[in-house]
């Protein structure tokens, strides 16, 4: 299948408590942007078509509106409320996603500003093909295990670190969505595994941070002081 549509949920409902201070993460500025917009345009310099929708929570969207102003920020999308967990964050997302077998969607983190065009791709390269794309990237360090009575080590040649954006099917992603709220869902991969769905796996890239602490800002000014993460806004 080629998706004649691509859909982009990216949630940004996180209140930023391990950053520290009152700003949630997604609104902290590097380099004169908020890390939301630098993530929403990464997305949009990919592909002008794709139809971006970005999850916030209530409170926050008055305030996403006037930085939104303030920046001159016109790269088109829409804005739903979040949910009480992120699980409930993508499936308001999905609200604005038609249930069509023409169409993909990608859901991806908002304080994930650093993935690379390829990765954005690819990954719909493949959700197109069979039905999911996951990014992943290798581990480079040791991996233990913590069991019962005690821990042990881990193959790490066998393991993967999972990143986004994850795509799917529309219809997958939807029915997926539809199962009942699980603990054990901590992103999308497991949703729709959890409804039988095979998980294919595509390169992630190692620059594909997700800003979480104030050790994470750090490598995000590495990253832009490099020159290859610009916006450009007309």
């Amino acid at each position: 299948m080629t998706p004649t549509e691509k859909y982009v949920i990216i949630v940004a409902g996180g209140k930023g408590l391990r950053m520290g201070g009152d700003l949630p993460k997604q609104f902290i500025s590097l380099d004169g942007w908020p890390i939301l917009m630098r993530t929403i345009y990464a997305f949009f310099s990919n592909d002008e078509k794709s139809n971006i929708i970005v999850v916030l929570p209530e409170i926050m969207i008055p305030f996403w509106n006037d930085l939104v102003q303030k920046h001159r920020f016109s790269v088109p999308h829409k804005v739903v409320c979040g949910g009480e967990t992120r699980f409930h964050s993508v499936k308001n997302g999905l609200s604005l996603v038609p249930d069509s077998p023409n169409a993909c969607v990608a859901v991806h983190d908002g304080v994930r500003p650093f993935v690379s065009g390829d990765v954005i791709a690819e990954a719909f390269g493949e959700a197109a093909k069979s039905g999911s794309a996951v990014p992943v990237v290798e581990s480079v360090d040791s991996v233990r295990q913590i069991t019962g009575d005690g821990n042990k080590a881990v193959d790490r040649s066998s393991l993967r670190l999972v990143q986004t954006p994850q795509v799917f099917s529309s219809k997958i992603l939807h029915e997926a969505y539809r199962q009942p709220y699980s603990d054990f869902f901590t992103d999308d991969a497991s949703v729709a595994e959890a409804i039988g769905q095979h998980i294919s796996l595509t390169k992630g890239n190692r620059e594909n941070v997700k800003i979480t602490t104030p050790f994470d800002i750090e490598i995000a000014k590495v990253l832009i002081n490099s020159g290859n993460w610009n916006i450009d806004v007309k």
